[in-house]
């Protein structure tokens, strides 16, 4: 077929999407991402001539580069249209340097969102390549190629083969670890609670004690309660001494940005990092809505840290809520928001490319997933084009013998925004009505209720707590969250468990290594220095060399010191208490990439290994021989399993609990619930009473 424009982009279903917009002058085909990079086998990086880098093709890229060039031979003119960021800005100028096209030709053309109107007038505006961008990447991935393949080859060496450190993922290590020692060094301080109803007339409401003649107090103890309680004249009427009645407004949060995106998908839908850009890549490079329709892109740019929204889709949002909501949840001035500082403002805010395009209107068009985070994206945009949520607020002052109570009603007075998105704590909310109390009424005490607890540690981090504490301090970008948090795991640098990240002591060893050798390096305010010199010579102002050279020169210093400094770490083998079974010699525990294990002491001469299991105490309801042990498949979920596997092939996901059914004989298992624990059938007749 005959086509005069060549487009490059990085993906095919991107491609599918842009060519049908196009029309037949126009090829479109994928570069499948990077196609130069630095080589893997050796530093790649020419510190003695203004840190040049060697870029060689990738590995496995060969036929992709000479279908590209056989491409670029039969058109008249090439664009290159990766994506509008720092990392596509790359990819372009390294097609161009293999296609052998002068940078400076206007073919560059970038799009925050794939729709025809969109992609159509971005052609009508091509520009030449952005070397401040390109340079800028380049600058972030020649100092983590030189922290990388400086510091990992002394952890081999000190410590064990295929460990590895980079900039960011190390100052992720330290936070998690940092948490773990607050957590270790916690200690608990008592602290009671009095919680107590009231009633006017027949209406029950509830307040809490707050202190002594109008003074917050704090209950340290049982008896600085006990005190409280003796002050109190139970058959006297307490006071109503304070009545404060106003109108609050809620507003909506800014559509998402990445940051934003990921930490929600974590908790509202339990989407792990990775998996939430994946999916959103998906919606940004075209899904097919069949018909005349074709492929869409769904949602704008996903990599981005502007909560900036054009003014075409505030028009678009505007006329939307309109004719289906009415003008009164349509707002007028949008509430500026905050961009977080630092914030590179070229892209809008994540938001659908059409917010007419609703999700209902796409059921059966999209997997699961994909209407998932669509939803998630096409509410929480409305949403912040909407007004303010309105309550009445209502907060009473309850008092005898000088003895103070408050208590707080609020009633929703109009639903604004949170017609449409809420935060998931705040939608099961049902107004908390007070009575009809003014001041010098006279209310009667129903009961108090005084309760003991103890101040708890800081929450171990979860995905969306440590994007949230990374993007706060000024650590990475948009792109580097999801990898940074992945590649700490694939190390078993932490462990994430029941979704709260847990250090190992191999990343404890590893981090204790960087803090003591390479400060630097997990100081986070000088990350977040270099962060900003990025941004800075993406905005033209400062040039690459200068800034990698400023890193590099103290840099090198220590790891020349730490090379003559650093001890060999000694990571201990634990003896497993069993000798093994091919050569007699004792087994021990040995830490894998994947955790720990059994192996035989006399590797490499003896090569027997096993998992390590944990056995339940329950035996096999299949064949009666072998125990119910706990494995994990590879995706990290727990199943159960004979012990005598491959010739027992028992297994299922519910845990068994070592009784039958009285009904039909099968074996029961615990299942989780909301709530608790229920031992059922799994043939489904039978269930015994939830355990909290």
């Amino acid at each position: 077929m005959a086509y005069k424009n060549l487009v490059i982009v990085e993906s095919p279903s991107k491609a599918k999407t842009i060519e049908k917009y196009l029309g037949r002058n126009y090829k479109v085909v994928a570069s499948l991402g990077h196609i130069r990079d630095l080589p893997k086998s050796k530093m790649g990086v020419d510190v003695e001539n203004n840190y040049e880098p060697h870029y060689i093709s990738i590995r496995g890229k060969g036929d992709t580069i000479k279908n590209l060039k056989k491409y670029a031979k039969k058109a008249e003119r090439v664009y290159l249209a990766s994506d509008p960021d720092r990392e596509g800005e790359a990819i372009a100028w390294h097609v161009s340097h293999i296609l052998g096209l002068d940078p400076k030709d206007k073919n560059r053309v970038t799009f925050n969102e794939i729709t025809k109107d969109t992609v159509k007038n971005a052609f009508k505006e091509p520009r030449s390549i952005d070397m401040d961008l390109v340079d800028a990447q380049q600058a972030r991935r020649i100092m983590d190629r030189l922290v990388g393949y400086s510091i990992s080859p002394l952890l081999w060496k000190k410590v064990k083969k295929g460990l590895s450190a980079g900039r960011v993922q190390s100052i992720a290590l330290k936070i998690i670890i940092d948490r773990e020692n607050e957590i270790k060094a916690f200690k608990p301080e008592e602290y009671w609670t009095i919680d107590s109803q009231f009633k006017k007339g027949t209406h029950k409401f509830d307040a809490s004690f707050y202190g002594l003649n109008g003074k917050k107090l704090a209950l340290s103890d049982e008896d600085a309660a006990k005190d409280i309680l003796q002050r109190i004249k139970p058959r006297a009427n307490f006071d109503i001494t304070k009545v404060t009645k106003r109108e609050r407004k809620r507003f909506p949060q800014a559509p998402f940005t990445t940051s934003s995106l990921q930490q929600e998908a974590v908790r509202r839908l339990n989407f792990r990092t990775r998996k939430t850009m994946m999916v959103a890549q998906q919606l940004y490079e075209g899904i097919n809505l069949g018909g005349r329709q074709g492929s869409v892109g769904l949602i704008t740019y996903m990599r981005t840290d502007s909560t900036r929204v054009s003014h075409i889709a505030r028009h678009e949002a505007s006329e939307f809520l309109h004719d289906n909501y009415g003008e009164e949840y349509a707002a007028l001035k949008i509430r500026k928001t905050k961009n977080p500082e630092g914030a590179q403002d070229a892209h809008e805010a994540i938001r659908p490319s059409s917010v007419k395009r609703t999700p209902k209107s796409l059921e059966g068009v999209l997997n699961k997933d994909q209407m998932k985070l669509y939803k998630l994206v096409w509410s929480r945009f409305l949403a912040s084009q909407m007004t303010p949520a309105i309550l009445d607020t209502m907060a009473v002052t309850i008092e005898q013998n000088g003895v103070t109570y408050r208590a707080n009603g609020s009633k929703m007075k109009f639903a604004g925004f949170t017609k449409v998105y809420d935060a998931p704590g705040n939608q099961d909310k049902k107004d908390n009505m007070l009575p009809d109390l003014v001041e010098g009424d006279h209310v009667k005490l129903v009961k108090n209720d005084p309760n003991q607890h103890f101040t708890q540690p800081p929450a171990r981090y979860s995905e969306a707590t440590l994007i949230k504490t990374l993007e706060e301090n000024g650590v990475g970008r948009p792109s580097t969250y999801a990898p940074t948090i992945e590649t700490i795991q694939r190390r078993y640098y932490v462990r994430l468990i029941t979704k709260r990240f847990e250090p190992t002591e191999l990343g404890e060893i590893v981090n204790k290594i960087i803090v003591e050798f390479f400060p630097d390096i997990v100081n986070i305010d000088f990350t977040a220095g270099l962060e900003n010199d990025l941004d800075s010579i993406e905005e033209g102002k400062t040039k690459w060399i200068k800034v990698v050279d400023e890193f590099y020169q103290p840099f090198e210093k220590e790891v020349t010191s730490a090379e003559s400094k650093i001890e060999k770490v000694q990571i201990k083998d634990e003896l497993a208490g069993f000798n093994c079974d091919i050569c007699g010699a004792p087994m021990v525990i040995k830490l894998g990439r994947y955790g720990k294990f059994y192996a035989c002491s006399r590797f490499p001469d003896c090569r027997n290994t096993k998992a390590i299991v944990k056995e339940i105490g329950v035996v096999c309801p299949t064949c009666h021989k072998g125990q119910v042990v706990e494995r994990k498949s590879k995706k990290n979920r727990i199943f159960y399993g004979c012990s005598r596997y491959p010739e027992c092939d028992f297994v299922t996901w519910d845990k068994p609990v070592g009784r039958d059914c009285p009904k039909d004989g099968h074996y029961l298992v615990e299942k989780k619930i909301k709530g608790g624990k229920q031992v059922i059938c799994p043939n489904g007749d039978y269930e015994e009473a939830v355990q909290k």
